[in-house]
């Protein structure tokens, strides 16, 4: 099966450097984040600066929410964030990925089960005729959705519900977008504004891929794997389970810092501190070889308490010996409240959060004009993957630009 199979978290952290040969108060370039925005950029700084560069991170692993991690019963690779899916159009972000890891050609599929009956997502022509019990074709499926919509009489989209009422009708809505959105964000979808909503397409045709990118897949061997190779240059310094505040102090005033962190808990939440949804994770370790035939199954029953249930070696078909063996891995991913401390998954984009988070922008640009922020957490967006790449490239690129 190669050697990813044996990559754990113990393995990589004996081939990664953490001889802490730099002294705080003589670092140049520091990075606050060991991941996807952070591992970029240290990756730049050692690669096209070629400086010695400092990443450090509070967590014990690499990765960020992308980590994953060979489970050692099953031999299956897990993410331990929730499920991690590559994809993108943006050929400069492909190509330079594509330098630290080959990608299968995974593309990803997603069904939702509503009233134990099971419908592929996003919405699309079998949705609907399923849903409907019709046999309509793309142009009759216009006209059907078309009158449904107009059944609503909604003009101008207010919030989530209303706009999600004018892309797919009332009853589309109530089936697989209501239930679903209550639990992910803990909000009537009256209260939550309409952008939200559009990052899910609805599709005239049979196309299931959940990604419309060209570009997709899983890294080959892992992303345990793909991390590891971003940060092994030998300019790299890697310092886990270290936090910013333990360092922050010791550093020369002409350190340039790259923060990925939360920049309401930099700045002791002066403002108060920013709206997040986190989320609770259940796994278990079942005695069958397929549990539920599919990566990543949504649940959008309200009565249902968890969101979806992720089953990680449909990632990898193609490691065969694991797929194939009698066991699998499933986890159930509960949508929470954030409370300080946790894991912050997704942020509240309310008008609220937004003035808050631009506030603690200005007065962090104020103070550290030579440090720049990004990443997810630092710069409160919901990203993929690839907008993250894209970001942390322009942030080097303006690095590169002030020295």
């Amino acid at each position: 099966m190669g050697q990813y199979l044996s990559l754990t978290v113990f393995s990589w952290r004996k081939l990664l450097k953490f001889s802490k040969k730099h002294k705080m108060n003589d670092i140049k370039y520091l990075v606050v984040g060991a991941g996807i925005y952070g591992s970029v950029v240290a990756e730049r700084i050692a690669s096209v600066l070629k400086e010695n560069v400092v990443v450090i991170d509070k967590r014990c692993h690499i990765g960020g929410n992308s980590y994953s991690e060979v489970d050692p019963e099953t031999g299956i690779e897990c993410h331990k964030f929730g499920s991690h899916i590559f994809h993108t159009s943006n050929e400069r972000v492909w190509k330079y990925i594509t330098q630290f890891t080959q990608f299968t050609n995974y593309q990803h599929k997603v069904f939702s089960r509503s009233c134990n009956r099971i419908y592929t997502m996003p919405i699309n022509l079998k949705t609907l005729n399923d849903y409907y019990g019709l046999a309509l074709s793309p142009s009759e499926m216009k006209e059907f959705l078309a009158r449904e919509i107009a059944k609503a009489g909604i003009g101008d989209p207010r919030n989530l519900e209303e706009k999600a009422i004018s892309m797919i009708g009332s009853a589309l809505y109530e089936a697989f977008i209501r239930g679903y959105t209550v639990k992910q964000w803990n909000q009537d979808p009256r209260l939550l504004p309409s952008h939200i909503i559009t990052r899910l397409p609805v599709r005239y045709n049979y196309n299931n891929n959940y990604y419309s990118d060209a570009l997709q897949g899983m890294p080959a061997d892992g992303y345990a794997k793909l991390f590891e190779r971003l940060l092994t240059h030998p300019k790299i310094e890697l310092r886990l389970e270290t936090s910013f505040a333990s360092v922050m102090r010791a550093l020369p005033q002409t350190c340039r810092v790259i923060y990925t962190g939360m920049v309401d808990e930099l700045l002791d939440y002066r403002y108060g501190p920013l709206g997040w949804r986190s989320l609770r994770l259940e796994w278990e370790t079942r005695a069958i070889p397929d549990y539920q035939g599919t990566s990543v199954m949504n649940y959008g029953d309200e009565d249902i308490p968890y969101t979806r249930i992720h089953e990680f070696k449909h990632f990898h078909p193609e490691r065969r010996s694991v797929f194939e063996s009698g066991k699998t891995v499933i986890c159930r991913e509960y949508s929470s409240d954030y409370t300080l401390g946790a894991e912050a998954y997704y942020p509240v984009n309310t008008d609220e959060n937004h003035r808050r988070y631009e506030q603690y922008l200005a007065d962090f640009k104020s103070l550290y004009p030579d440090w720049l922020i990004g990443g997810r957490l630092g710069a409160y967006q919901y990203w993929d993957m690839d907008k993250t790449i894209e970001q942390a490239l322009l942030c080097f690129e303006q690095l590169a630009k002030r020295g």
